[in-house]
């Protein structure tokens, strides 16, 4: 299979740089992260992310399907941290193994028939009263102008990552984004924040039979 990000993986942090470190550091805060935590991203890319877990103390992994973005994570995080490369629908991981499981601006690249079986690998390998950091795209209403600007911003990455990522993005949001897959996988929304003007969400989650 094709890696689309052979050719920008070294040059992905430069390009998404203010925007995604802007998310990274909300998330960071919502997800109340402690010192000894097991930590798993699902498309963790060039390992951003998990860097800033591994710095608070967290034990990291890493799973993204594109070989040139795991192999810039693993020059990012000097090998602390365990990274695969893999579908995240099939994940190596043992149940209930995680206190913390996050996808950040990954579900929208998926395709539909993918995503849920995603979101049901997350929920299989967080611990029982574990959690689940979402942070994607928001279907519904935005603030004008300056959530159409921001608008704007995103449709030009996201033609520019190809017609499949496109496709898949705008599939996302006329499916209604995270909502009907967190139903369907019984999580509940402990913590969300909306920002970008109304263009992203931030969620953490807890299954339905955990407090």
């Amino acid at each position: 299979m094709p890696d689309p990000y052979q050719n920008i993986a070294k040059f992905y942090d430069a390009l998404t740089g203010p925007f995604n470190k802007a998310l990274r550091s909300i998330g960071f805060r919502l997800s109340s992260p402690k010192k000894g935590m097991r930590v798993l991203e699902v498309g963790c890319g060039t390992g951003a992310n998990l860097k800033l877990y591994r710095q608070a103390g967290c034990r990291v992994y890493g799973i993204d399907l594109s070989p040139s973005m795991i192999a810039v994570a693993q020059k990012k995080l000097e090998n602390n941290a365990h990274l695969v490369t893999g579908d995240a629908a099939l994940m190596p991981f043992t149940d209930d193994h995680f206190d913390l499981v996050i996808a950040m601006l990954t579900l929208h690249e998926i395709g539909e028939s993918h995503r849920l079986p995603i979101v049901k690998e997350m929920v299989r390998v967080k611990k029982p009263d574990g959690r689940l950091l979402f942070v994607d795209y928001r279907a519904g209403s935005i603030r004008f102008p300056k959530g159409w600007f921001y608008r704007a911003v995103i449709l030009f990455f996201e033609k520019a990552a190809g017609r499949r990522h496109f496709e898949n993005y705008r599939n996302f949001l006329s499916r209604e984004g995270l909502y009907p897959l967190l139903k369907k996988s019984d999580l509940i929304v402990e913590k969300e924040k909306t920002v970008a003007y109304g263009n992203l969400s931030l969620m953490l989650c807890r299954s339905n039979n955990t407090k």
